[in-house]
């Protein structure tokens, strides 16, 4: 079993159905419905960070390309008093101004970027016709400066867990533009050493800042990523009986928990099962559990 520190889900009940919680420097894949309750667990997941080594909040990366229908800002207030603080995609990474900030330890970017300017309809191959789907892959590349800056000045100033949320189910995944998005923040962000994602994020200016990037370096292996996925099916049963493709997205996170209904006598109940958690000890339970006005709890 691994025995490392763990970062807490933040859902009460749950850590010790999951060896402790979560392991810094893995990604989190949690699957249901819409209305399961994974923005809720996603922010809850978020705001552990106040009570842990780190002493902050973590941030939100939205990816959804139909608007912000998940409602992050109210269920932040609502839940914990947390003034969710917006990150604009349209401003321009400036070396100068982020130094600055953090010699006045003053925060730089915001805990919540909504990564896409369009929005309206899915962003998939099949969805967009050849115009508008190379229209959305230029756009995707311009977003990723806005990206590597929101996460890497967050991270430089403490931030050690990520949540992903927004994406939309798909048949294939290397037909949307969401899961491209999603791979290059895994790989070529949150997975890779700070020091090489600054030379992406300073490019030519990397030279003349670098005895300032040295002193404020920090370590991927520390970083928990959530990535929350909307799947079609609503039964537990059905999201347990699916079974992980080789090479998706799913498959290749540490651990896996399913959010679902599941009948019990004349009703039904929320539950969720840890499908996988590689590196612990985990509850093979299925658990059942409640909303209310401070997020997810797990019940008996």
């Amino acid at each position: 079993m691994n025995t490392t520190r763990r970062l807490s889900t933040g859902v009460p009940g749950l850590d010790e159905h999951l060896g402790g919680g979560l392991i810094p420097g893995t990604t989190t894949a949690l699957v249901g419905s819409s209305g399961a309750g994974k923005t809720q667990f996603g922010l809850q997941f978020l705001n552990a960070g106040l009570d842990a080594p780190e002493r902050r909040r973590g941030i939100l990366l939205d990816l959804t390309a139909r608007g912000d229908s998940q409602n992050h800002a109210a269920y932040a207030k609502s839940l914990f008093g947390w003034d969710m603080l917006e990150e604009t995609g349209e401003r321009s990474f400036d070396p100068a101004e982020f130094f600055a900030k953090v010699a006045a330890n003053e925060r730089f970017a915001g805990d919540y970027l909504h990564a896409f300017s369009q929005a309206g309809r899915r962003v998939t191959r099949r969805d967009l016709g050849d115009d508008a789907w190379r229209e959305w892959k230029l756009d995707l590349t311009k977003r990723l400066q806005s990206t590597i800056a929101f996460l890497y000045a967050n991270f430089a100033q403490g931030a050690r867990r990520l949540v992903v949320d927004g994406v939309e189910p798909v048949e294939r995944q290397g037909e949307s533009i969401q899961f491209e998005l999603l791979e290059y923040v895994e790989r070529q962000i949150v997975k890779k050493e700070s020091a090489w994602v600054a030379r992406d994020l300073f490019r030519q200016k990397f030279r003349e800042f670098e005895s300032q990037i040295g002193p404020v370096p920090y370590p991927e292996n520390e970083i928990g990523t959530l990535f929350s996925y909307t799947a079609p099916e609503t039964s537990l049963d059905a999201l347990i009986e699916k079974p992980l493709e080789e090479g998706d997205f799913f498959a290749q996170a540490n651990t896996v928990v399913y959010l679902g209904k599941i009948r019990d006598g004349r009703r039904f109940r929320r539950a969720l099962y840890i499908m996988k958690h590689r590196g612990s000890a985990c509850s093979d339970e299925i658990l059942f559990y409640e909303i209310d006005d401070a997020g997810l709890k797990i019940v008996d």
